[in-house]
């Protein structure tokens, strides 16, 4: 096991004690953390193999508490990583010994409700649930649904662009948000987007979402509120294939259905999931499709009928329709808890997140395969398939010297092979330190630039989570020499960060 990050006591003292006393001439005691054993739950977010102690943390509760401390930040050239509930799986929250780690873990109210509008305004740690819960009685909710939507915060959400399961048909977080409001380096309140429709200028509201906290901090959200569905039932779908699966799914969208979801789980996914929530899967199939159809009873059957027909001639080998709310909870309930599932057939586990055209599913899916058997590492396969979003498993001992970083090894080559067969290295997690080093393969120096100076357009001294999301130039240089030959621990992605 590595050593731990440097403790706060060893940063040096001077700068350190000055930054607390100014925090505490405007926060509460409380609100300002500084021992080990009160930084402790911030040293990581859902990336947890990497561990560092910030210098120390804060709490604020109020706008103007955050924007008092973006103004000390930029004062005395401190860095900030904004945090939320820390459910992210890319290390976008990992805090930085020698920054202010800032948790918005008390702006936690929802503001205002507009049944008429449609429309909820929302502090950042509100969780993605509690929104939906919320307006339940007024027969709408908020359709982002990330497998974390238990825990996970709306302020992360924005950050990392969440979807879900539900992605396919309802879109991810930027097109189900409105407005936000930021607080920026130099302690500025701004609104981006607006309650209308469209706004003038540019589309700041897109660049914000999904930029990983490198811009500014958001304090509130407008989120838009979908109405429930009158029906939606799910087919599920067995196949002794996993490319007969991942082919089906290309055909179910050439078929002109946009299911309300479509997700795809491997033998090994199935197993784990079956013993952990008993959701009734085929324990016999190599790969199951759960598709979803919504709206009106008439649109449902008719959507149902289609999406078995096109199953059928897919090669699936056994079919079922949920015939009841609580049976389609049922089956949704194996793919929410995926994640939570695998945890229990193996001791650690490294969650993949990458994009390719659907097309290209079924030969992705062997090649991944053949990696496994390569690396002498099993994968279990879940993923929003409608879009083409992977999120394999790879199951590992971090107690076997040498297997975390030979999972580092695979993660990288399914990353490679997403940018390979024309995709993305991430579809919902965001970049933050686990894909910065593809980040290299899969844009020019050119384009990396262009994103730097978006970020210095922002944030001029780089303090905003800086080390996460773009390369830079030197990394870049070091990766494609680590590509050429074999990766070493020195040379993975977050050598300067402690593993575990």
């Amino acid at each position: 096991m590595a050593a731990l990050a440097k403790p706060p006591e060893s940063i040096s003292a001077a700068p350190r004690n000055a930054i607390i006393a100014k925090l505490r001439a405007f926060l509460p005691t409380e609100a300002v953390l500084t021992t080990n054993e009160a930084l402790r739950p911030y040293e990581c977010d859902g990336l947890s193999a990497y561990r560092q102690l910030p210098m120390l943390a804060v709490l604020p509760s109020t706008v103007e508490q955050v924007q008092s401390i973006m103004r000390l930040a930029r004062e005395t050239n401190t860095k900030v990583v904004a945090r939320g509930a820390g459910t992210g799986l890319s290390g976008g929250a990992t805090p930085l010994g020698d920054g202010i780690l800032m948790s918005l873990a008390k702006f936690n109210r929802t503001v205002k409700i507009d049944p008429l509008a449609r429309t909820a305004v929302v502090q950042p740690g509100v969780r993605n649930l509690k929104i939906s819960e919320d307006v339940a009685a007024l027969n709408l909710y908020y359709a982002p649904d990330p497998s974390s939507q238990i825990a996970c915060s709306i302020g992360g959400n924005v950050a990392e662009n969440s979807g879900g399961v539900h992605c396919l048909k309802y879109g991810l977080t930027v097109h189900n948000i409105l407005k936000i409001e930021i607080v920026t380096i130099e302690g500025e309140k701004a609104i981006i987007g607006s309650d209308a429709l469209d706004a003038p200028g540019y589309d700041l509201l897109a660049l914000m979402t999904g930029s990983e906290g490198m811009l500014g901090v958001t304090t509130e959200v407008t989120v838009k509120l979908t109405p429930k569905p009158q029906l939606a039932r799910v087919v599920m779908a067995s196949f002794d294939d996993v490319e007969k699966a991942g082919n089906a799914v290309a055909n179910v969208i050439g078929a002109g259905i946009i299911p309300a979801g479509l997700e795809m789980m491997d033998k090994l996914a199935t197993e784990a999931v079956e013993g952990f929530v008993n959701a009734g899967y085929d324990l016999q199939a190599q790969a199951i499709l759960l598709c979803e159809s919504d709206g009106t009873p008439e649109e449902v059957a008719e959507e149902i009928a289609k999406m078995e027909a096109v199953m059928v001639a897919s090669g699936a080998t056994s079919i079922r329709v949920s015939n009841t709310e609580a049976e389609r909870l049922k089956f949704w309930s194996g793919r929410k808890a995926a994640f939570p599932a695998v945890g229990r057939i193996s001791p650690d586990y490294y969650c993949i997140d990458g994009s390719i055209p659907r097309r290209a599913l079924a030969a992705v899916l062997r090649r991944t395969e053949e990696l496994s058997i390569k690396y002498s590492l099993r994968c279990a396969n879940v993923f929003h398939a409608g879009d083409g979003n992977l999120h394999p498993l790879i199951l590992y001992d971090a107690n076997n010297p040498g297997e975390l970083e030979k999972t580092e090894e695979f993660a990288a080559d399914i990353l490679e092979l997403c940018i390979e067969y024309g995709g993305t290295i991430t579809g919902e997690h965001g970049v933050g330190i686990e894909k910065i080093n593809q980040m290299c393969s899969q844009f020019s120096d050119a384009e990396r630039d262009t994103f730097f100076a978006v970020k210095r357009a922002f944030d001029p001294d780089m303090l905003l989570n800086p080390g996460k999301a773009i390369p830079s130039l030197a990394r870049c240089a070091e990766y494609g020499r680590m590509r050429v030959h074999s990766a070493t621990a020195s040379q993975m992605p977050h050598a300067d960060i402690p593993r575990f």
